[in-house]
Order: C-alpha cells, then structure tokens, then sequence
C-alpha cells in the first residue's frame, strides 16, 4: 500500500498556535485548518498514483466529528469526477487504524491529511515488522505518464524512521528504507520504472532468501550487517 500524506497543512503548520498561562491553569492551542485547494491537490494526487496501480483509492478523514474532515469528504467526491476509472471509498481515521492492522489487503492508495499520515504510516510500519523497512518520498507533483514532454518532478526522499545515531557505525541499522527511498526516486523524479523495478526485485529476492538484520530476524536467525544487507540487494541489482 501507499499512504499519502498532506504536508503542508493542518495542525502543525496553522495558526494560532501557542501555550500560555491563566488565572486557571495552562493552556494550548493548536489550530487545524485546510483550504479546498490543499486537500484538492493531494487527493489529486492520490488519483494519479492509484490510476497506475490497482485503480483503488481511499480517502481517510473525520468527517463524522471534524468539519475539516466533512470538507475533505465533499472536495475527494468532486475530484473523484474526474477520475471515473478509479474507485473512491471513505474510511474514518480510527477505524482505519485498525483496518490497516487486522485486514491490509483491503487497501491500495491512502489519502489524508498531515497528522492522521503522520500516525498511520508509522502504524503500518507494524506489518513490515520494522521501521526500518518502510520508505518515504515527499513530492512537490507526479511525473506525467501520458504522451509529450516529461515533466522533472522534485522530491525529498529518505526512510521514514529517524538516524539512529545511537547505534551508528556498529552495523545494525537496516538498509533497506533507504535503498527503497532511492527506488522511489528512480520512479517519481526521474521516471525510470524499470529501474525502480529492478531495484524493488532485489530487495524482495534477498529477504526471500532469508537475509535479515537484526530488527526483523527471528530469535537465533542469523544476522546480516548493514552492508552485508547493502551488498547482497546491489548484486541482485548488478545480476539483473
């Protein structure tokens, strides 16, 4: 599954936004706010990427208890006029979560605003065993896939998890966040699927092989370093 994450908008950019101190107590404030064209562009977006997979995109929100959630619902119908190959269904953030734990095949593309991204991404990361399994690209659009000119698409692309400087240099980090991050670039910035392809079988060829590190090794399996992880996906790579 993709989860597609709002980034720009929501709670942790909108104002006002403050702590201050009353004759009661302390307070806090965090205001959540979304203008149609923010949640457009990413449910747009959440077309695009489902029209080249399985044609299935759900669109997360409140919409029972939030009136930012009853604005996502309405505009994520309107787009999904201009989408009419692909189909659209609603999910409520809370059922979501545990939606995507008990019965994840349900799922394809994902679409919703910045905290509920923020949460379930990290959430599934369950079903991959580690976070340091899972990628992450932030994109400013999608790559044309039609005829004419490709457009240059720019993105930040990194794993989802943090450094881990606690653990640098001893050979323990997972790699493969990060390999897959740069498969995302191959495929999104550069337009290069068959590369991103290639990349994404290897990956998938190690760890059916039984390579692990040790975040994802069963107890007493043997344990791959963090370059011997490296090596053995770039020697699939390098086989074709």
């Amino acid at each position: 599954m993709i989860i597609l994450r709002e980034l720009t908008g929501g709670l942790y950019f909108s104002k006002p936004k403050r702590r201050w101190t009353t004759s009661r107590g302390r307070r806090g404030v965090d205001t959540l706010l979304y203008t149609e064209q923010e949640i457009a562009r990413i449910v747009r977006m959440g077309f695009e990427l489902a029209r080249g997979r399985r044609k299935k995109l759900t669109s997360v929100d409140k919409a029972n208890v939030m009136e930012t959630g009853r604005l996502w619902h309405a505009i994520a119908d309107e787009v999904s006029k201009e989408y009419p190959d692909v189909e659209l269904s609603h999910a409520l953030a809370d059922s979501c979560a545990m939606q995507i734990i008990t019965n994840p095949t349900q799922f394809d593309v994902l679409v919703m605003e910045n905290m509920f991204g923020d949460i379930l991404s990290d959430e599934a990361a369950v079903l991959t065993a580690s976070l340091g399994m899972l990628p992450s690209a932030s994109l400013a659009a999608l790559p044309q896939t039609g005829g004419g000119r490709r457009r240059k698409v720019r993105g930040l692309y990194e794993p989802i998890h943090g450094t881990a400087p606690d653990i640098a240099g001893q050979g323990k980090a997972n790699p493969i966040g990060s390999i897959l991050s740069m498969s995302f670039m191959l495929r999104y910035s550069l337009g290069l699927a068959k590369e991103a392809d290639a990349v994404d079988a290897a990956v998938e060829g190690v760890l059916a092989d039984g390579l692990r590190t040790a975040d994802i090794a069963a107890p007493g399996q043997k344990v791959a370093s963090t370059d011997e992880m490296t090596d053995a996906v770039i020697k699939r790579v390098s086989k074709g």
